[in-house]
Parts: structure tokens; sequence; C-alpha cells
């Protein structure tokens, strides 16, 4: 193409889509103003035929003077980013809440073993997961009191790592709740609360007014902040509620034992008879109550708010039903609920009371254990122990112990044995202060 001169018109090179020039100003230099990206803007500071161009580039990029680019993060958007650390600490707390999970993250480098080795790191790891694993089983067994691991490798906990050292016949067992075991030594008149994930044991003397040899008792996490996650609070006052019959007559006693305080309470009685000493069963916590069975026809309640015990009936069964194979359980609306097992027969009762205060127990469920997946079809068994927080129950089937989720209709084998005493389910988060060696620790298989 030909201007009007004549002279040949040079054509201009094509530019970036994203940026425009166009001719705004006359003159003999035919200078142009670049109109570039919404981002990159020019200006003319110069004049004659020599001009300089200022960029003002996007704000995480800046043209320093030797026209080198540097980046660097403005103080508006470095205020707005998470630190590195919480970033990492809310992935970590969504490790699964088993037991080797905190120990192998705390190998991979300090920083990791920095984070959740921390206090404030466990508080969260409990509150984001809730309820606590169920770890193993406790029960009295030929060497005394033995902690029996149900989890496979490498979450399997060893035996010997929460050994308590009752190895007599002194020794029986009373509750096991919220990471905490109670056992009593009736040679020694007293009992013991442990923790079996730190060691600690706190030797308790039991009033005069209870009878050694006939109690029921339980341990419980004293702690009562909103939000509070039971079963890993390994340093958390406590609180321990014994029941007995009076040395005189079968009036049933209750007193409660405060750590925050280290004294007992008043011991408190029930103005009904009950036939009430240890048979082996621990208690069941339903919602703020605590209930024990009794070896006649009658369990013992004691409201944990009102300190108050009272003495209640229990659903008329044979004399072919042992008194271990019956369980005070929570039915599915939270009211009072019992359970008989006469094997393979298992039948769940619920009671109800009415506007006016009259309690009336109901059949509410029986269930076959021999439809249930993975129990043989044998005709014995026997109950040995329920986890009321997970609705399961321990029975021992042949020679194995076997979890059977109630609302699941499922069951699990969690061990072999020969020994029918009481399962006592121990839960609780493993998040100990951990040090080297843990996790080959956490790997060994009993």
């Amino acid at each position: 193409m030909e201007d009007g001169a004549g002279m040949p018109r040079r054509r201009s090179p094509p530019l970036h889509p994203q940026i425009q020039v166009r001719d705004e100003g006359a003159g003999v230099d035919g200078r142009r103003n670049p109109r570039l990206h919404p981002q990159i803007q020019a200006s003319d500071e110069g004049s004659g035929m020599a001009h300089h161009s200022s960029l003002r580039l996007h704000p995480q990029i800046h043209a320093s003077e030797d026209g080198a680019r540097s980046t660097r993060t403005s103080p508006v958007e470095s205020a707005s980013l998470p630190d590195d650390d919480d970033m990492l600490r809310e992935i970590l707390l969504r490790l699964p809440p088993q037991p080797s999970s905190l120990p192998r993250a705390s190998a991979v480098c300090k920083r990791w073993r920095g984070i959740v080795t921390g206090p404030k790191f466990h508080r969260q790891f409990r509150a984001h997961h809730g309820k606590p694993p169920l770890v193993g089983l406790f029960h009295f067994g030929n060497q005394g009191i033995v902690f029996k691991p149900i989890l496979d490798p490498p979450d399997c906990i060893p035996s010997q790592r929460f050994h308590l050292g009752f190895q007599t016949w002194h020794y029986n067992l009373l509750d096991c709740r919220h990471g905490l075991v109670l056992v009593e030594n009736s040679s020694q008149d007293e009992v013991v609360v442990c923790n079996p994930i730190t060691g600690h044991q706190h030797c308790l003397a039991v009033p005069s007014e209870l009878r050694m040899g006939h109690l029921g008792g339980a341990v419980l996490c004293a702690a009562g902040d909103h939000g509070h996650v039971q079963g890993g609070c390994h340093r958390n006052p406590f609180k321990v509620v014994l029941v007995s019959t009076a040395r005189s007559a079968n009036q049933p006693l209750a007193c409660v034992y405060s750590s925050e305080t280290a004294i007992w309470g008043n011991v408190i009685s029930v103005e009904a008879t009950c036939q009430f000493f240890y048979v082996g069963v621990p208690p069941t916590l339903i919602g703020s109550a605590l209930y024990w069975l009794s070896t006649s026809d009658a369990m013992l309640k004691f409201d944990l708010d009102e300190h108050i015990p009272a003495v209640i009936s229990v659903p008329p069964f044979t004399d072919d039903i042992h008194y271990r194979n019956c369980r005070i359980i929570q039915a599915e609306d939270g009211a009072i609920g019992f359970a008989m097992l006469s094997y393979p027969c298992f039948q769940m009762w619920q009671r109800n009371v009415n506007g006016h205060g009259v309690a009336t127990w109901l059949p509410s469920k029986t269930i076959d254990m021999h439809a249930v997946l993975g129990l043989p079809s044998l005709v014995s068994g026997w109950l040995l122990g329920h986890d009321e927080d997970a609705d399961e129950i321990f029975v021992y089937v042949g020679t194995n112990v076997y979890g059977v989720q109630l609302k699941l209709m499922q069951s699990r084998k969690l061990h072999e044995s020969s020994c029918l005493n009481p399962r006592y389910p121990f839960k609780s988060f493993y998040t100990p202060a951990i040090h080297e060696g843990d996790e080959a620790d956490m790997l060994h298989d009993p």
C-alpha cells in the first residue's frame, strides 16, 4: 500500500493480543502511547528522541532499579495467608485416631514431631475425632490383671505396655472408663486408680462403713468443661464412686471421692434393702447415672448430679440364666435397658415410665446369635462384657471372644482365650509424649 505522497507505508508488526497500540499524538517523532494489559501500564516521562518507560506491574511483581524482576507478597495478602504450621496441623489432625498414627507422624521429621507431641495438638486431636477407639480389654486371668490388645498391627499395643502389676488374688477389677482402671485391693482395704497410658496409680483408703470384698465401683473423669472429650484426659481430675452393703444388713451404701478435694464425701444409705455385693460385673453409665447389677431381682442406681442412690427392679428371668449373663444396657431412646443371654438367644428389655411415675419392663428385641455373621453354631456361650458407647457386647463362644455390634448385627473375633472372666473395655487416645523408639514398639506384634 502507498500513502498520498506515493511513498510506501510500513506495516506495523502485530502485537500481543493483550497489548493494543493507539496513535494519539502528532509530532516530529510520531511517538505512540501503548495501552498495555490492565495489569501493565506505561507512561512517558522523557522528552526528545529518547524516552523512558516506567512500568506499574502486578502487585506481586515489582521492577527493581536495575531492570531485574523480584517477587514478594504484599502486606495485605501476607496477613490473609495461614501460617505453614497451622496448615500442617490441620492436616495432621485428620490422621486416623489409631495408636500408630501419631508415633509414625513424629518419625517423619523434627517439625512434625514438634507439632504432634504438643499438649495443644493432643486436645485438638481428641476434639476432632470425638469418641476414643477401643484398643483392648482388661480381665483377671491366671497371671493377675492383664491387658489383651484387640487391634491388628501396626496399631496393636503390646500387653506389657499396659501392665498394672497386680498379680495376686487380692486384687479385683471394678471398672474401666475414660482411660482409667479401678482396682480393689482387699489386703490393704483400698482401691487403686490406674492410668495405663501414663503409668500413674492413686491408692485410696476405702471408708470403714463399706465392706471389702462386697464392693461395686466406678471411676470417671471429673472434667466438665464444654466440649471435653473423654478417653484422653490423662491428667484431669477424676471421681470414684463406691457402693456396697452395710456390715449389719443388706442396706445399700454409696460414697464419692473427688481427686480435686482429695477426700471422700459422706456415706449415703438407701432405705430399701438390696442383696448387693461385687459380682465381677462393672456398672453401666446412662446419662448422668450409674447402674449396678445385684444378685437379687434388683439393680442399684446412683445419680451423679444429686448423689442419690435408689433400688430399681429388673425384668423377670428364669433360674437357668446366670446373673453374669445379664447386663444393664442403654435402650435406643436413651432409656434403661436390660439384656440377657441364654445362648443362642439374646433378649433385650426396655424400662418405660408413664406419666404417673409407674415403671414397667417390656421386651424390645430378641436376637438369634447363630444368625449373626461370624459366630459359630455352638450350643453354649457366655456374656463377658459390654461397650456402652459403641453398643457392642463381648461374648465367649467355643474358645474365642467375639465382639457383637447390636445395631449392625455384625460380629468380629477379638482374641482366643480359655478364661470366662468378665472383660472391661479400655478406650483411649494413645497420644503420650513420644520418645525415641516408640514407633518400633508400636509396630511390635505381641
